[in-house]
Order: C-alpha cells, then sequence, then structure tokens
C-alpha cells in the first residue's frame, strides 16, 4: 500500500522516478537505491532555528525534516548528545579544535543505531508491520529489540554466529526472537531480504532502508547545532554500510538551503577497520567501485565487506576533498584507550577506529591544527569488552590488607617511589 505525505516521498537515485511511501528500498526498473526526497520550501516556514530550539531535546526537535508519518507522535527521546570539546586528546594529537560528538550515551542503547531505528519503526507501524527485524552486527540488534519491545512489535534479529557476547545480551534481554547465523553480515544479509518478502516484515534495515537512514541526519544536525549554528571545517566518520557518512552531508546541505546555516566546504573523512575496508580501498586507488572484502577485524559492527552505499559514500568523500583511512586491531584497541584516558569517554572497536583515524589524518596533515573537526563516537565500550581483556592481563589482582602502612607500601610497588618521594606526594 502507497501512503501518501506532502511532505517526503521515495526517489530513485539513478532515473529520478517517484514511488510515493512504501515499505521498498530499490527502484523495480533500475535496480537503484530509493532515499527519501522531500518538499524543503513547504517546511521553510517551521524549521527554523527557533522552532527547533522550542522543541524537545532530542531528534524530534527536527521533524519538520524526518520522513515520520503525518500525526505520529513520538515519546522516545533519542538523541541530541553531547558534543564535546576534546582538549586532552587534541594537545596528545596535535589538534586545536577537536570535537567529538559522543553517540556512546545515545538512549535506550548506547548507539546511533537508536536515531534510525526510532525513524525506520515509526514508518514500520504506519505500512501495518507486527513483526520488525533487521541484520545487524550488533548495535542495530540491540536498538531495534529494546524499541520493538516499547512499541508492542515482534521483533526477530538475525547476526552473524561471532557476534560480541555483549551484544548478544543485550539483544535477547529485550525479549526479542534472536536467530545466528552461520556467515558474516553480508550473508546474514542476504537471507533477510528473503525473509522480508517471504513473510511480510518490515526489516529496518532492508524494505524499510530508506526510512530508516533518514535518521543519520540528526547526527549532522545536532553538529551545526551544537557549534552554534556553524558547519565545521571537517568530519571523521565510521563507516560499515557507509550511509552515515552520506546523510551527516545531506543534513548540512539542508541547512544551507533553509538559512539556517552559512556555507562553507566541509570535508568528510571516512574511517574503516584494515581488516574489513572496501570504501576506504575504493578511495585510496580513486574510484567508486567497491571490490567486496571477507571480513577480518575485531571491528565487528563496522564488519561490512559488500556496502550497499560504498560506492556512494566513496563518491562523495572524493568530490568534497576529503579522504578515508583505516587501522589495524592493534591500532583499534589503542584509539579505545587513547579516548578513555584523555577525555573519560569509552567507546567500542568502532570508537577505536575513528579516534585512531583522526589521530593519523592530523599525523599526516591532512586535517591541520585549527580547523574546527568534529569525530563521531558511535557506540558505547561497555558492549565490546572482549576486545580489551588481552590489555589488562598485566593488572595486578592482589587484595591488600585494610591497613595504612599496606597501602603505603603497595603504592610503593607500583610507583617504584622511595618513602620521602611518597610522603612530598602526598603532603
Amino acid at each position: 500500500m502507497n501512503y501518501s505525505c506532502s511532505r517526503y516521498e521515495l526517489k530513485c537515485n539513478e532515473c529520478g522516478k517517484l514511488f510515493g511511501n512504501q515499505p521498498l528500498s530499490a527502484c523495480p526498473d533500475c535496480l537503484a537505491p530509493l532515499e527519501i526526497t522531500y518538499d524543503l520550501e513547504a517546511v521553510r516556514g517551521i524549521f527554523t532555528r527557533e522552532a527547533i530550539a522550542a522543541g524537545p531535546a532530542n531528534i524530534w526537535r527536527y521533524a519538520a525534516l524526518l520522513p515520520i508519518p503525518d500525526g505520529f507522535q513520538p515519546d522516545l527521546p533519542v538523541g541530541f548528545t553531547p558534543l564535546v570539546r576534546a582538549k586532552n586528546l587534541g594537545k596528545r594529537i596535535g589538534a586545536n579544535n577537536l570535537y567529538i560528538k559522543n553517540d556512546a550515551v545515545c538512549f535506550p542503547t548506547l548507539s546511533f543505531k537508536d536515531r534510525v531505528v526510532s525513524v525506520a519503526l515509526a514508518n514500520a507501524q504506519k505500512f501495518g508491520f507486527t513483526t520488525v527485524g533487521c541484520s545487524s552486527t550488533g548495535n542495530l540488534a540491540n536498538s531495534v529489540a529494546a524499541q520493538a519491545a516499547r512499541l508492542g512489535l515482534k521483533a526477530t534479529i538475525l547476526v552473524p554466529a561471532d557476534l560480541e557476547p555483549a551484544k548478544i545480551l543485550n539483544t535477547l534481554v529485550y525479549g526479542a526472537r534472536l536467530v545466528r547465523i552461520d556467515g558474516n553480515y553480508d550473508h546474514v544479509n542476504r537471507l533477510c531480504t528473503l525473509i522480508a518478502d517471504e513473510y511480510n516484515w518490515g526489516f529496518v534495515n532492508v524494505n524499510l532502508r530508506p526510512y530508516y537512514a533518514e535518521g543519520s541526519k540528526t547526527v549532522g544536525y545536532e553538529i551545526a547545532e551544537q557549534l552554534g549554528w556553524q558547519l565545521p571545517d571537517n568530519v571523521v566518520v565510521p563507516m560499515a554500510g557507509g550511509s552515515l557518512i552520506r546523510k551527516i552531508r545531506k543534513a548540512f546541505k539542508e541547512l544551507v538551503y533553509l538559512g539556517l546555516v552559512e556555507d562553507k566546504p566541509v570535508r568528510f573523512f571516512g574511517a574503516q577497520a584494515t581488516g574489513c575496508s572496501p570504501i576506504t580501498t575504493a578511495v585510496k586507488q580513486g574510484t567508486e567501485d567497491i571490490v567486496p572484502q571477507r571480513p577480518n577485524t575485531i571491528a565487528r559492527s563496522l564488519a561490512i565487506g559488500n556496502p550497499a552505499d560504498g560506492p556512494a559514500a566513496a563518491k562523495m568523500i572524493r568530490g568534497e576533498g576529503g579522504w578515508a583511512e583505516d587501522v589495524s586491531d592493534v591500532e583499534i584497541v589503542a584509539g579505545i584507550q587513547e579516548l578513555a584516558e584523555t577525555e573519560g569517554i569509552f567507546t567500542e572497536t568502532a570508537g577505536g577506529v575513528t579516534t585512531s583515524v583522526t589521530a593519523r589524518l592530523y599525523a599526516q596533515g591532512r586535517i591541520t591544527p585549527d580547523q574546527i573537526t568534529v569525530s563521531c563516537i558511535t557506540g558505547n565500550g561497555l558492549k565490546t569488552t572482549d576486545a580489551l581483556a588481552n590489555s589488562y592481563l598485566h593488572v595486578d589482582a592482589r587484595a591488600i590488607r585494610p591497613r595504612l602502612a599496606d597501602f603505603d607500601a603497595y603504592l610503593r610497588e607500583l610507583d617504584g617511589t622511595t618513602e620521602s618521594e611518597l610522603a612530598t606526594a602526598g603532603a
């Protein structure tokens, strides 16, 4: 069934054909992906700085430019996460104007996927789906399960069998039906495409994908608003399927068109793990052709070997004067530790990728110290603690007696200090 809406509808990226609103992700004629197009003039008078500031402190303050059905009343306070000035990390890597967009604290499941799922499920209800699901590398599974429970929808989640235990638990606890697949994400996603048609279920990243992807724009809206209604010079974004980096750019373009921010060049930098880097490989080779890879990295949330938005992401990055880099598993762990030790932000492996890539971009001179740069952290480190297990095996697990003398002796042993040095430090 096709649901009409005066503000937005589906449009083919290639042939430009319009499809109204329905659970459809690809053009039947040319097989190109569908995206949401808006009547920007129709929202010009209501999508203003004043109207946004008067709205709720979550993504629904931007509802006029999100594909949500008429009459939908959102009540889940998703998004509007902190934009943190990273002074300590900046000093370490040579950055004077570095900011962290911290979706590690996004409500309700501690990742940016909460944004996209909330928009997708609003449409799932409108289209009459009673069962929803997804193919996932972890964070999306958590978010679909949690939000489906809140909305009273049944959830069936398909994941690769080797997913991190914490992400499995964070899906099962919401009562979702979880199916492990003997294969990688690309195998899982192909199966979900078949299931969506056969069972008439709403899969957020299959037949609901155009609506789901638009939720990512809210990251871009928030960055601009939190910077005092200005655009940054650079944005560093982790890439799995390649959608997030493109949608942040779309958000910036819409803000410029509507006069909410002044136009300026913004460069976009993509970040991937070396063990699964099809988009960064294409960018480095100066092409938009994506050669699928077999994932082999601890950054499972980014481990999509054949990314759906990969060609478009590579084209956009190159066209905007940006770049893409990938880092090893060792560098990923170091990035997690560095962000935690300098800024008190505990991120998952995807955030380790972004942090290490950001540091490399400064070292390469691709980003200069005084430019306003935003590094996007998309998930919480509590979900991937297994990636750090070997890093802290050396930590002393002894327990000392509850006596000051024992504590003093223990500190001297740990720090290699003398009694006089310890007394001076205490004073």
